[in-house]
């Protein structure tokens, strides 16, 4: 029976780079995402690649679409052999003073709810899987705490490496191991308004990294590769940082 591997958020940047890496490693992929236009174009992108791959399209911040969704996969799958929660995103920039909760609420949701909801649906999926594992996405600004605006998505990013250790704890006992990727600066869409009105600010970013380059997506999804292979088979309740020594500087 073949591996299945789902990522969320994975249409496009990381998301559908890591359904790359772990498609050309012999998993069947599942992605998610919210746009249908973005998740036909992901699926002809794998398809060309001779991957297996279905997208099943609801929001990871909605607690009962996250619940309809994994009942539709549980329906076709039987089990999964990894879960990538790689949905989430800065969601805008605002100071505390000025914030709105409603504001507060979406980015927390994004970040943190979506591992929470979507790892939670999961788990008896995986439990029938082959040493499963999971993979979530905290960040550079879960350690330095985020830039001017980005504060309350540095917290939510920070919550998420305590979520990952508490899950590592939590699901040993079945053989489930759950680590968690920090990306620094990674030249995906998530940079692209920036990229596209200030190109000077954009390259002026190397300048903080010790390698003085920006990170692929691909080299992202290469170390999620490694984490949920064999060869990381007594690894678990780690964070990975890949940023090219970005928290050095």
């Amino acid at each position: 029976m073949s591996k299945i591997a789902m990522i969320t958020g994975g249409t496009g940047g990381i998301g559908l780079a890591t359904a790359k890496e772990l498609g050309q490693a012999g998993y069947e992929i599942i992605i998610n995402g919210i746009h249908e236009d973005q998740a036909k174009a992901a699926l002809e992108e794998l398809k060309a690649l001779n991957i297996k791959a279905e997208c099943f399209l609801f929001d990871v911040t909605d607690e009962e679409a996250v619940i309809e969704g994994f009942k539709k996969i549980s329906a076709k799958y039987e089990k999964l052999d990894v879960l990538v929660n790689n949905a989430g995103g800065l969601g805008g920039r605002s100071r505390f003073e000025d914030m709105e909760t409603s504001f507060y609420r979406k980015v927390m949701a994004l970040n943190l709810d979506s591992a929470f909801f979507n790892t939670r649906a999961a788990i008896p999926m995986l439990k029938k899987g082959e040493k499963a594992s999971i993979v979530n996405f905290t960040s550079i600004a879960g350690w330095n705490s985020g830039g001017p605006g980005a504060g309350v998505y540095g917290t939510a990013k920070a919550a998420v490496t305590t979520l990952t250790r508490a899950l590592a704890k939590d699901l040993a006992e079945y053989g489930i191991r759950v680590n968690a990727v920090s990306p620094g600066t990674i030249d995906t869409a998530f940079h692209q308004q920036i990229k596209e009105t200030n190109i000077d600010v954009f390259n002026s970013w190397k300048n903080n990294i010790l390698l003085k380059r920006l990170g692929e997506a691909s080299e992202v999804a290469s170390v999620i590769g490694f984490l949920v292979s064999e060869k990381a088979s007594f690894i678990t309740g780690e964070i990975v940082q890949i940023n090219g020594g970005q928290d050095f500087l």
